[in-house]
């Protein structure tokens, strides 16, 4: 073999060194995806996180399934554990407390004529604390938690069961649960026709209390009651929950709501709106009174942060989280003059509050209803460190 020359020694050194310069970039990606690995394995804290963002998306997704299909919703719930299958006191306590259900829905479903239905329905009445309260009172308590079904034998059932329930929490106030279950059908009968435009003649006192004589086991109700109940109807009109519920129920009890000035997004001016955060979306309106928002922001993958603006003070600013927001739009929609929807078209939301503590309290409030990867922030961060070794 001849001899190297000087050239080639040359060379093979570079190589060498390349190789090992080689080496060494390999051992630090791996240090690097170790550490990426480090970062996301499941602690027993961090699957706990998890665990409670898939438990309330799985909620959600079924309080939506609820108001479609009250069956169905109830089945996706059973299915995914966020209810206990076949466990009527846990259906119950689902349509009695959670926010969100649309109250035909809620009709629907205890109105069911099965047995697991029946049992349900009697465990919701259940849930009801009637005590000490006027019969007039606990009725509208009742019945504004659902909207009443047409049929004859769902009204039935449930007017029975808050016959039961009532009697139960006031054992001293009619001899028998039937007295207590025609007098609330009696009051039903009287707001309808005190209130009701298309009834001329509106019934007297004196005919109240002539049509409820001798219910309560052949003897009469306590003049007292029935006098206190047709006053308390014939003042204020009984409101039961009506198909635009389905609507109002999106906004009970919201996250957060108030006015705020929000910034045009073509145009440059300020408008006052009506702010209504709720179910992980932020809605405006003209008005208090409106029924239909004017826009919805969903809030998925949105970022919010405190700004300054020369025109105007306590300001704070929603816009995309990605690495380079400028290239897309947030995913909202808006109402035209027509009534029609569009897809916005904005890069960012710039809103003002009425003082610096609005201002925090709105940030504390949205970012508590953002809805994201709870990795998301990390795996940014640990990316950009990355990117920024190489």
């Amino acid at each position: 073999m001849e001899p190297l020359s000087q050239l080639d020694k040359i060379l093979l050194e570079e190589i060498e060194v390349r190789r090992k310069d080689l080496v060494k970039e390999i051992q630090r990606i791996k240090d690097e995806l170790s550490a990426v690995d480090s970062d996301i394995e499941p602690t027993p804290q961090k699957a706990n996180l998890q665990s409670e963002s898939n438990k309330l998306n799985l909620l959600k997704q079924g309080i939506k399934t609820f108001n479609v299909d009250p069956l169905k919703g109830i089945s996706y719930l059973f299915e995914n554990n966020i209810l206990i299958n076949g466990d009527a006191s846990s259906v119950a306590e689902f349509l009695f407390s959670t926010k969100g259900l649309n109250k035909v829905s809620i009709g629907a479903y205890l109105g069911g004529g099965n047995e697991f239905n029946v049992e349900v329905l009697n465990k919701f009445g259940q849930l009801f604390d009637f005590g000490s309260k006027h019969l007039d009172q606990a009725l509208r308590l009742f019945l504004q938690s659902f909207r009443l079904p047409g049929e004859a034998q769902k009204i039935d059932r449930m007017m029975e069961c808050f016959a039961t329930q009532y009697c139960s929490c006031n054992p001293d106030v009619f001899m028998h649960t039937d007295t207590c279950y025609i007098l609330s059908f009696a009051i039903i009968m009287l707001n309808t026709s005190l209130h009701n435009p298309a009834v001329k003649q509106k019934p007297s006192l004196e005919n109240f209390i002539s049509m409820n004589r001798g219910i309560d086991k052949g003897k009469d109700v306590d003049i007292c009651l029935l006098e206190h109940l047709y006053n308390s109807i014939k003042n204020e009109e009984f409101k039961l929950p009506s198909d635009e519920d389905a609507i109002d129920n999106l906004f009970f009890q919201p996250d957060r709501e108030g006015w705020l000035l929000k910034q045009g997004g073509r145009v440059k001016t300020w408008k006052k709106r009506w702010f209504v955060l709720s179910e992980n979306c932020l809605y405006y309106f003209g008005k208090v009174t409106d029924k239909e928002p004017k826009g919805i922001i969903p809030l998925e993958n949105l970022r919010i942060r405190q700004v300054s603006d020369r025109t105007k003070l306590h300001c704070f600013e929603l816009s995309l989280s990605g690495d380079d927001p400028t290239l897309h739009t947030i995913k909202a929609a808006k109402t035209d003059p027509e009534g029609g929807v569009t897809i916005g078209n904005h890069s960012k939301y710039l809103m003002s509050a009425p003082t610096y503590q609005d201002c925090l309290d709105w940030i504390a409030a949205i970012c508590r209803c953002m809805s994201k990867d709870p990795y998301y922030e990390m795996l940014a961060a640990r990316k950009m460190r990355a990117r920024a070794n190489i």
